[in-house]
């Protein structure tokens, strides 16, 4: 009998004898298996130290997985509360970190993680019963699951595709659990339940400013006190130099860790309890380094040209003594000046409105005429979705043009996809449409939901790099709280077209020192360009032979006529980025012999 590998994370099982064949498919050394009331295997896996929390209470059982300050105390007086799954919302809302929650009921199972995405559940069934997990990929051991041919040639098309597309499930019979869903396990049911919503954004500048605050520091007591240096990362934006503060406020022994020329360059402030560490361009690994490297077996990873050296950067840390590294992942897309809420504040302040609209027009250099258009259109999110699949073989539309619908950015394919692939996508895009639900009333909200959502998955996948190297990668950016707090203020006063992300900023004036840092020309442009060209040849012998065009899913020669043009622009390395990272998983999920099972139909 296979076994799934001791880091292969866990699954949460239904109340039936018959998963008890399940449990048996995992690793015994190592293995946990908590059970039901009825003695039933209830959440079965291998878990990282310290990253699991259950309690019993007569028929209830509750666990955490994931780093939360909550301990086994303190989880079992919120259970005291719960009587059914649904009275779960209640712990569930107290909760700082970043974690998975799984409950069972008298045998009825609530399972789910956290509202960013950074934590997804995904499910399958089994002999008829449905299974749930924190990974695609050891629900399709389990299930003996191949590629869903259709999703692998969307991925395949697109560099980048928002929600309910991002994060989607890769493998035939696997489906992700949305980000403000949970999901029901009882008998031979799977059912996904919504049971968030964003915070009605009602709350002023300078209180949402303080209180945003209070939540990024209780994420950031996630593990503070236990063995091992913090490391912090300054990438020489606000964001990081908010989070490198706060961990030096929290840590006497700090690692401050500047990557890339840019490092040294960008303004940051300094912290006599923190030692810098600066990893320039010379001492790293090329951009686009290893393009053959041995992918993430869950999912493709879109960053591949970074991966080098992210996993460089890790091992110094590790060997540095950095077990917990704090990253501001997430932060870009939380704080980012989206102009998108101008589309509601017309409607509920047009004098407001229209004072922010020229401060954006004269900052951005949008036309007029599109601007209006933008600014009156008044179609729903499936409209938009329609509209990307119509126009996925069109160019990039301008840098300049507005972004008030409700994506922040186009999807278009890249120009090796081949014309099958292309179809199959837009068919996608088109179904997509046809049932997709807004994340939220407005069109701001849906926008950064939406962006936060679709970065998450690879930062989850990134964190194992880390992992690997003994270092756990701490994200507060993507705290359910912490999101949460950004939500809760004003749109048209966390964004403005003349200032930097004046919520952080608020948020951080008493708690940075010096100026606050604004993100400088960090230089990654030119060693993007540069590390392509050492490493053009390696990446064309790589698709010489590749694994994605036998699948009839890219045109190689329209591949190489791309990649040895006289310039190669941003937008063809933006893709061949995503397409390593997807040439990469095929071939080792080939090597794996998970591609002979069929797609299942929609």
């Amino acid at each position: 009998m296979n076994t799934q590998r001791r880091d292969s994370g866990w699954v949460a099982l239904p109340d039936a004898p018959e998963m008890r064949a399940v449990a048996d498919r995992f690793d015994p050394h190592g293995r946990i298996v908590l059970p039901h009331a009825s003695g039933n295997p209830w959440l079965v896996g291998h878990f990282a130290p310290d990253e699991l929390v259950p309690v019993a209470l007569g028929p209830v059982r509750v666990a955490l997985v994931g780093r939360c300050p909550i301990d086994a105390a303190r989880l079992a007086e919120l259970a005291r509360a719960v009587h059914s799954v649904s009275d779960v919302d209640g712990i569930v809302r107290a909760l700082p970190g970043g974690v998975h929650v799984v409950v069972s009921v008298g045998g009825d199972v609530r399972v789910q993680g956290g509202i960013s995405g950074l934590r997804q559940v995904f499910h399958g069934v089994r002999e008829g019963f449905p299974i749930a997990g924190d990974r695609a990929d050891l629900l399709a051991g389990l299930l003996g699951a191949g590629i869903d041919d259709r999703a692998l040639a969307a991925q395949v098309s697109c560099a980048q595709l928002p929600p309910p597309l991002a994060g989607q499930s890769i493998w035939s019979g696997i489906r992700a659990v949305p980000a403000d869903s949970y999901l029901r396990l009882l008998g031979h049911r799977a059912t996904e339940v919504r049971w968030w919503h964003p915070p009605e954004p009602e709350v002023p500048l300078r209180r949402g400013a303080r209180f945003l605050l209070e939540r990024l520091e209780s994420a950031m007591e996630t593990g503070a006190g236990e063995a091992g240096r913090a490391g912090s990362e300054l990438s020489g934006g606000m964001e990081s130099a908010a989070l490198c503060s706060l961990a030096a406020a929290r840590n006497s022994d700090l690692l401050a860790l500047r990557m890339g020329n840019g490092g040294r360059e960008s303004a940051a402030p300094e912290w006599r309890s923190a030692e810098p560490l600066v990893l320039d361009d010379a001492e790293l690994p090329d951009m686009f380094a290893e393009p053959d490297a041995a992918a993430d077996p869950e999912h493709p990873y879109p960053g591949w040209r970074t991966a080098a050296r992210i996993r460089y950067s890790a091992r110094i840390l590790g060997e540095r003594g950095v077990r917990r590294h704090f990253a501001a992942h997430g932060g870009e897309e939380l704080f980012h000046d989206g102009p998108a809420h101008l589309h509601a504040l017309l409607r509920h302040r047009p004098v407001t409105a229209l004072r922010r609209l020229r401060g954006y027009r004269a900052a951005r250099n949008w036309a007029l005429p599109p601007t209006i258009s933008a600014l009156l259109s008044a179609h729903d999110v499936g409209r938009w979705w329609h509209e990307q699949a119509d126009r996925l073989t069109e160019p990039y539309p301008d840098s300049n043009a507005p972004r008030l619908d409700w994506g922040a950015a186009p999807v278009r394919v890249a120009p090796w996809a081949s014309a099958e692939a292309v179809s199959t996508t837009r068919a996608l895009l088109h179904r997509t449409a046809r049932k997709t639900e807004r994340l939220a009333p407005d069109r701001a909200t849906h926008q950064l939901l939406s962006a936060l959502r679709t970065g998450a998955p690879a930062h989850r996948r990134l964190a194992r790099s880390y992992a690997a190297a003994g270092v756990r990668l701490e994200l507060p950016f993507h705290d359910d709280r912490v999101v949460e707090a950004v939500l809760a203020v004003r749109p048209h006063e966390r964004c403005s077209p003349w200032e930097d992300k004046p919520l952080l900023a608020e948020a951080m004036r008493e708690v940075l020192p010096g100026a606050l840092p604004r993100r400088a020309n960090t230089g990654d442009g030119e060693a993007i360009r540069i590390g392509f060209r050492r490493n053009r040849a390696a990446i064309l012998a790589l698709f010489a032979d590749s694994e994605l065009a036998q699948h009839d899913l890219i045109d190689t020669g329209v591949l190489r006529r791309h990649l040895l043009a006289p310039h190669v622009g941003e937008h063809t390395l933006f893709q061949l980025d995503h397409l390593l990272g997807c040439e990469n998983w095929l071939r080792s999920a080939t090597r794996a012999g998970r591609t002979d099972v069929p797609a299942t139909a929609s």
